[in-house]
């Protein structure tokens, strides 16, 4: 993923095609490993390739992945439009659980680690 992440610096950089050189070089300045063979898979797989092609095909095949625990936020997400109700009743259930907290405080204020 860091390799990932050094190849979109270097484009945000104004350099539209990045070397190894150039990656190991983002990397090394934050003190990160640079492995020549992910560097060279990550440059073979993208030369000729538009960036912005490649994110957007990306984000379809992100889409279809299941991701455990998160139904709520991955329903908000994915329907667009109905993302506000959502979100409200994901709120409406956080402010009930502050709620019951406050109710169930039987020790009058006084606490062990006061």
């Amino acid at each position: 993923m860091k390799v990932v992440a050094a190849y979109l610096l270097a484009l945000l950089g104004g350099n539209t095609s990045p070397s190894a050189e150039d990656l190991k070089k983002i990397l090394g300045s934050v003190g990160a490993d640079a492995e020549d063979d992910k560097i060279e898979l990550l440059l073979k797989e993208v030369e000729g390739k538009d960036i912005t092609e490649l994110i957007a095909s990306g984000r379809e095949k992100l889409a279809s992945v299941p991701s455990g625990g998160g139904g709520v936020a991955v329903a908000a997400a994915a329907g667009g439009g109905g993302a506000a109700p959502a979100a409200a009743a994901a709120e409406s259930k956080k402010e009930e659980k502050v709620e019951e907290k406050e109710e169930s405080d039987d020790d009058m204020g006084f606490s062990l680690f006061d």
